[in-house]
């Protein structure tokens, strides 16, 4: 049986009215967009629609059973109307509904609509039940503007690298926004909105296919195993944090900010030797002592152009790279929700304890951040300070820049 919270009506999404003669807010700006458009009833109100749809991509409902397993390619649901007429129903991002136990939503562009299309349908409705509802014919005309559209306007990685961010439909409550701020860096990365508990991400399919392929996550029971280790700040290598912790041990004991190099690397070389020293043999110690040297090094690097680069202080340095997997562990949860392995009940207790265990490390945003930066430059960068840097640098700085940011408009403390 499933859990309360899994239980629920909300299949499609339906959005009420404005009153009469009042102005609709919508959930995000997409929307609004459209919603202004509607409001318009001439042609090029018509195509600046269509052309925001073909820039966007639709999410399609599809019966759970029908998506799983699938690439994302089940036949389109059909919807008969008392009169006869047939359509086929997509929505926008902003107005998906809360997640259902048996109905998932599959993200498809104007040219994927095309090529499922059934016969002797001649409707689609977008957003329908909403203020910024649209119809439009499915007429072999219509479809070849709807392909040349889409040729024109989507790619792929087109919605990325942006502050998409709620207006309506998100949590109240500041613990969870907390949590769900800790996910900014992908967020933004992936042009998600970074302030809903109402998960649909890249779609069933794509969500299923990004756990699985990045993650080894197939279920439940490896989503949760994932999802615990990340927020006990416990998946990444354990090297990291004990280099960074000799450091900041030393700094106690000398009762100075900054610690010298050289006695930073002779400090962790001696003291995995004195603990391993009964465990692994000299040849391991040997090569594991050197390792954490070149780590401290790669480590003071990565530090350098941080400071050069604004994202330390200038005589700032990353205490823990805690925030790697802390702010990983928020999107999983999230990414599990979208792909069905989590509950409602489990996506929210993730990001609220995610954001709890950032409070306790951290004093402020752009330390977490610093942090974050630092865990997955040492995870993918190798020190060539490529797009696995610049791009988390782009994300850094757009984050503490926008008025729009989670980590402007949600307090760490």
């Amino acid at each position: 049986m499933l859990p309360e919270d899994e239980t629920h009506d909300e299949v499609l999404p339906y959005l009420e009215e404005p009153p009469e003669g009042g102005r609709w807010l919508a959930p995000a700006l997409r929307e609004q967009r459209l919603y202004e458009l509607c409001r318009d009833g001439g042609d090029e109100a018509h195509l600046a629609y269509l052309r925001v749809v073909a820039a966007e991509g639709l999410y399609r409902p599809v019966a759970l059973g029908e998506a799983r397993g699938g690439d994302g390619s089940a036949p389109l649901h059909v919807t008969t109307l008392p009169d006869g007429r047939r359509l086929v129903r997509a929505y926008t991002a902003g107005v998906l509904p809360r997640p259902h136990p048996d109905v998932v939503y599959e993200f498809v562009t104007l040219r994927g609509l095309v090529a499922l299309w059934p016969d002797d349908v001649h409707v689609l409705l977008v957003n329908g039940a909403t203020p910024c509802a649209r119809a439009f014919l499915a007429t072999e005309d219509e479809w070849d503007t709807w392909l040349g559209l889409h040729d024109e306007l989507f790619e792929p990685d087109g919605t990325c690298d942006r502050i998409e961010t709620r207006r309506t439909g998100m949590p109240q409550d500041e613990g969870l926004l907390r949590g769900l701020a800790c996910g900014a860096h992908l967020c933004y990365g992936n042009g998600d909105a970074w302030n809903t508990l109402d998960w649909h991400g890249a779609g069933y399919s794509g969500e299923v296919e990004r756990l699985a392929g990045s993650w080894g996550i197939r279920d439940h029971d490896d989503w949760l195993e994932t999802t615990e280790r990340l927020l006990a700040a416990e998946l990444s290598p354990w090297v990291w944090e004990y280099v960074l912790g000799a450091r900041l041990w030393l700094a106690q004991q000398m009762g100075e900010r900054r610690v010298d190099p050289v006695v930073w690397r002779d400090c962790v070389e001696q003291s995995i030797r004195e603990q391993l020293k009964d465990e692994v043999s000299d040849e391991e110690l040997e090569d594991l002592g050197a390792g954490l040297r070149g780590l401290v090094g790669k480590i003071m690097r990565y530090e350098s152009r941080f400071r050069a680069d604004g994202l330390l202080p200038p005589d700032g340095y990353v205490r823990t790279v805690a925030a790697w997997d802390l702010g990983r562990a928020t999107m999983v949860a999230r990414w599990g929700r979208g792909a069905r392995y989590a509950t409602e009940q489990e996506l929210h207790a993730a990001v609220e304890r995610a954001g709890k265990a950032v409070q306790a490390v951290y004093g402020s945003w752009p330390e977490f951040s610093a942090g974050y930066v630092l865990g997955r430059c040492l995870h993918f960068d190798q020190e060539t300070f490529g797009d696995w840097y610049t791009t988390v640098l782009e994300a850094h700085r757009a984050l503490l820049a926008s008025p729009n940011s989670p980590w402007n408009t949600v307090p760490l403390h």
